[in-house]
């Protein structure tokens, strides 16, 4: 199996491709990077407009014009632009990057904590989420700027200071809404004693089973 994973921040990569490996080594990756997308959205002012959503049915017509026979995004702030895709490709399986977490995080109960270091994934993921699941939302101020600077134990500690606030606040669980915030799983397990939820595990896992099913 072909899949492409379309990427807007860089930092998205390394975590999915090692979930790839670990989980489903027999498909063939190919890795789209466009980081101006998500530089674009934060400082444009125009939100998810028509640039931005063609944009995206740009990228996704090159990964199926190149054979791909799936396509996960893996950045959380773009939800109707690949909602789009998917209406547009009915024929390839489209993933957005938290679906998956979202439906295993369904039926435990408690309130969830969703830790976002992108603000904008912070204004559009609680959509993907039922009416009924109690959140409460958190934005680890920093923490991709530390990244950016290659200090992944700053942001580690930014991350997992967010998921203690989250604790205080009654959360019963953290999920952490970006591909790039999985390399701070542990460090929130350890600050918490929560269960922690990822994205990457969860959208490899639905992934293959989608295209198995066909």
């Amino acid at each position: 199996m072909r899949i492409a994973l379309i990427h807007a921040l860089a930092h998205s990569v390394e975590p999915i491709n090692r979930a790839f490996t670990e989980l489903w080594p027999q498909a063939q990756v190919v890795n789209l990077l466009d980081d101006s997308l998500s530089a674009d959205l934060a400082r444009g002012g125009r939100g998810l407009d028509a640039a931005m959503h063609q944009r995206f049915a740009q990228l996704a017509q090159y990964a199926v014009d190149t054979g791909a026979e799936g396509i996960l995004f893996t950045c959380s702030a773009f939800g109707p632009c690949i909602e789009a895709v998917a209406r547009a490709h009915p024929q390839v399986p489209v993933l957005k990057p938290n679906e998956a977490m979202v439906a295993e995080a369904l039926g435990q109960g408690g309130t969830l904590g969703l830790i976002a270091s992108f603000g904008p994934t912070l204004q559009s993921m609680p959509a993907e989420f039922p009416p009924g699941q109690r959140l409460e939302l958190a934005l680890a101020e920093g923490a991709l700027e530390a990244l950016n600077r290659g200090d992944g134990a700053r942001h580690d500690a930014l991350v997992a200071a967010q998921a203690r606030a989250l604790q205080a606040r009654g959360c019963t669980r953290i999920a952490l809404a970006q591909f790039s915030l999985a390399r701070a799983r542990a460090a929130c397990e350890a600050a918490t004693g929560l269960p922690v939820l990822t994205t990457v595990d969860s959208a490899v896992r639905a992934l293959r089973a989608r295209l198995a099913a066909q």
